[in-house]
């Protein structure tokens, strides 16, 4: 692209420079020859009125000498020899005495000014004024070299200045195709520095929105993977459960190595879903590759965060009750003491039945998983002037880091999902989300959710999946 910008300007320029350059040094080489001509005619006519009071030969020598280019200067008088050395052609002179007629003209070897002057008894005299062809092109050739050299300048300046602003939109544009080639092959931390003419900053303002949403969308894929992992932990816990009760049966062990294996390739799957991902030359996911900006997306809310007249809503007492006898029954297989308390109040809450089944089945499952069986565990709602509280406590060893837990994938000795989901859905209604030591002397979480605005209408409808990244409740 620089080699053509410079070759249109070298030529545009050059076409330009031709147009105004001949013109002009054929009008120097015009005006040159004209104000030599008009210079010798001027010093014939200046001595003319001397040859009309004298045409003594000492007093016109006197006259002549006093005017510029005397040596050059020649008076032909009627009766007697020329004074001075004549260039003139025979017939020239003879035509200006004859006719006595003022003669200009080229001659081969310059050019010859002829002024007769009309004498005493009708006689002709004529001065001659001969300019040699030095003197016609006089400083011609300095001048066309000046031009020249300002017209050589002109083209080089013209084609730099080109090259230079062609320079700067190949430079902008190899970047931008570095980059794009960079983000291909995997690289998604790359980004342009916009710069070059409007377009090409556009251009580049495009490329580092894209990247960036890329980044988004690949980090909201790979939480919806772990998410959707998790939920599967629910059923997963009852299977085991069952298994347990068949111990002794020949179907138990089994029974028990199949739910040990499934449980094994979905804590892997929620590994993978939460290590960097990277894409591949062609596209493909590369698992395990160094951290970057997009490993630790951006918290996002559940769907639906933003309440309002078509948005979802259930009673939260109502899915914690139908959620708590589920894991009752399990419970009861595992001799676990629950408890449960609710209170009778309105519960309405800006979430569908899936999300806070969801935050139930993932902070009760969590007990099941990290506490021992028979150790007790007890579910309340309870509610305030503007909010609605879950609390779900057990009498185990506790969480010893509560901010540590907080931090989406970062607890000890599980995946991590369960808490962030819990959290993810308190914020989806303005919430919050609390870890304190329980009375029963492990720990207390509790989920705090906004109440749905009155204004709401009763219908029920259900967050979208899409929108969510949360897959439905089946």
């Amino acid at each position: 692209m620089r080699r053509s910008l410079a070759g249109v300007a070298l030529a545009v320029t050059s076409m330009v420079a031709l147009s105004f350059l001949i013109p002009l040094a054929a009008l120097v080489m015009s005006l040159v020859k004209e104000q030599s001509v008009t210079a010798a005619e001027q010093r014939a006519a200046a001595l003319a009125p001397v040859l009309t009071l004298t045409t003594d030969p000492s007093a016109l020598r006197e006259s002549v000498a006093g005017l510029d280019a005397a040596e050059r200067l020649v008076v032909h008088l009627p009766d007697a020899p020329a004074l001075g050395t004549s260039q003139a052609p025979a017939a020239l002179l003879e035509r200006a005495q004859r006719g006595r007629e003022s003669i200009s003209q080229q001659i081969p070897a310059g050019w010859i000014c002829l002024q007769p002057v009309v004498l005493p008894g009708d006689r002709v005299a004529v001065i001659e004024n001969f300019v040699p062809e030095e003197e016609l092109t006089r400083g011609v050739k300095e001048s066309w070299a000046v031009m020249l050299f300002l017209a050589v300048g002109l083209i080089g300046g013209s084609v730099l200045v080109a090259d230079r602003l062609g320079a700067k939109v190949v430079r902008s544009s190899k970047r931008l195709a570095q980059a794009s080639r960079a983000l291909g092959e995997g690289d998604l931390d790359t980004r342009v520095d916009p710069m070059g003419p409007r377009e090409l900053r556009d251009a580049g303002v495009a490329f580092n929105a894209m990247a960036h949403r890329m980044t988004e969308l690949l980090a909201v894929e790979r939480e919806l993977v772990a998410d959707l992992s998790h939920r599967l932990r629910t059923p997963l816990t009852a299977l085991h459960l069952a298994s347990e009760r068949m111990a002794g049966t020949p179907e138990s062990a089994r029974l028990e190595a199949a739910v040990g294996e499934l449980e094994a390739e979905l804590h892997a799957i929620i590994t993978a879903a939460r290590t960097p991902l990277a894409v591949g030359p062609m596209g493909q996911g590369m698992l395990g590759t160094e951290p970057g900006p997009v490993d630790r997306p951006t918290r996002r809310p559940v769907a639906g965060s933003v309440a309002g007249p078509t948005g979802p809503r259930c009673e939260a007492a109502e899915v914690v009750r139908r959620r708590t006898a589920f894991w009752a029954v399990l419970a009861e297989q595992q001799d676990r003491p629950c408890s449960l308390a609710i209170t009778q109040e309105p519960t309405a809450v800006s979430l569908s039945d899936d999300d806070i089944a969801a935050v139930v089945d993932a902070l009760i499952g969590n007990i099941f998983r990290h506490t021992a069986p028979g150790t007790p565990f007890g579910v309340h709602v309870v509610r305030t002037a503007h909010a609605v509280e879950l609390v779900v406590e057990d009498a185990g060893a506790g969480i010893p880091e509560p901010d540590r837990a907080l931090s989406r994938g970062s607890s000890t000795g599980s995946t991590g999902l369960g808490l962030d989901i819990a959290q993810r859905a308190a914020a989806a209604t303005r919430g919050s989300m609390h870890i304190a030591r329980s009375p029963l002397g492990g720990a207390q979480i509790t989920v705090t959710f906004a109440l749905a605005s009155p204004s709401l209408s009763g219908r029920r409808s259900r967050i979208s999946r899409r929108r969510a990244g949360w897959p439905r409740r089946r």
